[in-house]
């Protein structure tokens, strides 16, 4: 991982209430209390933001918060949308940008994406940008394409300064929920291609400080093997980011790793 300070955030996607957000969050924070060597943070539904916030500040803890998506205007007529400063206002300190459920299922495109991306970063705040391919798209031999799409589309008119603040969640949607993960060698050349183009679109020096991390169903059994790739900084977990003790241990293998 180089000198890059490991990145690990829990997606918990549409999953707990108000009972089980904050359950969880006291889990995590005891099971990561002492982890200094990793970025960690929580991304839970917008409800339970304010409860989660909370708990955070009270225990004291250094894990960031953050959301699962955003809208990129800042204020008007959209009904059911969440505004960036809605967000800010909450206590939220990073975003996730363009996750493939929300490619896929809502529908958002690559402007769509490019717009958040951009929204969050003026606005000061931390960008997860994700990108990756299906599984047509993979047997079809276009992962490389589609990444480079993605990742060119997503990051328009952002500036080198800005990109301190982004973190790239390399997804394989097809090893989303379906209990597949990419071999160490796939995350690997998926992650080397994404920093050189990212060197290709900045410089070398803004590609080595920019983190890339893996997204595709990783589980603690696995983790090590993933993290431990040279170009692979970290994790973005879903369905294992809802058991504390199991993403306290990709935590940790993120540390070692590192």
């Amino acid at each position: 991982m180089s000198d890059r300070k490991p990145f690990v955030g829990g997606n918990w996607k549409m999953n707990t209430n108000r009972t089980t957000s904050s359950e969880l969050t006291r889990g995590v924070v005891d099971a990561v209390r002492n982890q200094t060597q990793v970025d960690v943070a929580v991304f839970p539904p917008f409800p339970y933001l304010l409860a989660v916030k909370s708990i955070l500040r009270d225990r004291g803890s250094a894990i960031k918060m953050g959301a699962q998506d955003c809208y990129h205007k800042p204020d008007g007529a959209f009904t059911g949308e969440v505004s960036i400063d809605m967000l800010k206002d909450c206590g939220v300190q990073v975003v996730l940008c363009g996750h493939s459920e929300r490619r896929h299922a809502i529908g958002e495109t690559d402007e769509v994406v490019n717009q958040k991306v951009r929204a969050v970063l003026d606005a000061g705040l931390e960008c997860v940008l994700c990108v990756g391919e299906t599984l047509d798209e993979r047997e079809a031999g276009h992962t490389d394409p589609v990444n480079q799409r993605q990742v060119r589309a997503g990051l328009a008119d952002v500036t080198a300064d800005q990109m301190e603040r982004v973190v790239i969640a390399y997804e394989p949607v097809w090893a989303i929920g379906t209990g597949k993960t990419a071999s160490p060698d796939d995350a690997q050349d998926v992650h080397h291609k994404i920093r050189r183009l990212v060197g290709n679109l900045f410089s070398v020096n803004v590609a080595e400080r920019t983190r890339i991390i893996y997204g595709g169903s990783l589980k603690p059994q696995g983790a090590k093997d993933i993290l431990t790739q040279p170009d692979v900084d970290g994790g973005l977990i879903g369905g294992a980011s809802l058991k504390a003790a199991e993403f306290a241990a990709i935590v940790q293998a993120a540390a070692a790793a590192g």
